[in-house]
């Protein structure tokens, strides 16, 4: 039913580039492909070729190249009068945005790139574009605004037959169900991906996928082995295709694991390496998730109480300020778990099925 995964952002010259490429080979085999396009005047070449510069700027954490390289590429598009490729500069932009928790301006961006991509008849940008919109709104929260475009993005990939966006679209809902508390049907989806990315030779996909069953089996089943065996194969690939913020993100994850196992010193020691790999590469979500799982470990190792609840309460204050409403709650059960409520904290009431669990993707 589905093909061999294939990444559409790499065009042009590059169109030979794999999904599963490594992230420094798409950097080198870009530059080298837009400083030929550069010097030959083609504007429409430029445009594509600095859209892989952008892309892999940005998956290897490195921002203000990948906001200087999107930029150029629409520019570029723009000389070239090529709306398609224009769409495809904005997604990255919006995309990168998204990464940096600019989050107005990522669905401003992302919501032009659609826009764009219709106009220039590309379909795949406008779907990647409303992917990024939905993606957005899950990060912050919004379950019900965007559950339903998660649906018709999943019913459309299908379709199609797209093995990466139907990934893509299962781990999104998947984690909607696992913020939501239905664990098993989180479970379940994750799964799906799991193995439709295996088949499909989407490595990047399939380390998500897998570190959404680690997740599930941790909070779920208590498994904390199986949970970090499946991490552990999922960091290889993040390894091997120098997936800078999707390791972090696992050993985030790795840090959750330990922490719901009672295992605090190591947690900590996780925590603290996926907070400096964040810091470095100015991705605040991750770096406001990472000190609140450190911040936890910490209190359950002894710290003092009056420490923790400050730290807890001004990150309450950093993610109301970034706009992650899911991320905001779990400060409030931590406060809870920890028995260090402030007084003006309200929105501990409503304390969910994963009251000890941490964000995943």
């Amino acid at each position: 039913m589905y093909g061999k995964a294939f990444a559409p952002e790499y065009q042009g010259a590059l169109t030979t580039l794999s999904v599963n490429s490594s992230l420094t080979d798409v950097l080198a085999a870009g530059a080298e492909q837009l400083r030929a396009a550069e010097e030959a005047g083609e504007h429409g070449e430029a445009a594509r070729s600095g859209l892989a510069v952008a892309e892999a700027h940005r998956r290897l954490g490195q921002v203000r190249e990948a906001d200087r390289a999107w930029k150029a590429s629409y520019r570029a598009a723009r000389d070239a009068g090529d709306l398609a490729a224009m769409a495809w500069a904005l997604w990255s932009g919006g995309t990168l945005a998204r990464q940096r928790g600019a989050f107005p301006l990522a669905r401003r961006l992302l919501g032009l790139a659609a826009e764009l991509g219709e106009h220039g008849g590309d379909i795949v940008v406008r779907g990647y574009s409303l992917a990024g919109l939905a993606e957005t709104g899950r990060i912050q929260g919004d379950y019900q605004a965007v559950a339903r475009l998660h649906e018709q993005l999943l019913a459309e990939a299908r379709r199609r037959g797209e093995a990466r966006h139907t990934v893509w679209a299962l781990e999104g809902i998947a984690q909607i169900h696992r913020n939501s508390g239905s664990y098993d049907t989180a479970f379940a989806l994750f799964e799906e991906a799991a193995e439709i990315a295996a088949g499909a030779e989407d490595r990047r996909g399939h380390a998500w996928a897998l570190r959404g069953l680690a997740d599930i089996v941790s909070v779920r089943d208590g498994d904390t082995e199986r949970a970090l065996a499946l991490l552990s194969e999922a960091e290889e690939t993040c390894r091997a295709m120098k997936l800078s913020g999707a390791l972090a993100y696992n050993h985030k994850m790795r840090g959750n694991v330990l922490y719901r196992a009672g295992r605090y010193p190591e947690a900590r020691a996780l925590y603290e390496q996926a907070l400096a790999e964040f810091r470095a590469m100015r991705e605040p979500r991750g770096e406001a998730l990472s000190r609140l799982g450190l911040a936890k470990s910490l209190a359950r190792l002894g710290r003092d109480r009056a420490e923790t609840a400050a730290e807890l309460d001004d990150l309450a204050g950093v993610l109301e300020r970034i706009g992650l409403r899911h991320a905001r709650e779990m400060v409030s059960r931590a406060q809870v778990e920890l028995g260090v409520e402030t007084a003006g904290d309200t929105s501990s009431g409503t304390v969910g099925h994963a009251a000890a669990a941490g964000v995943t993707r």
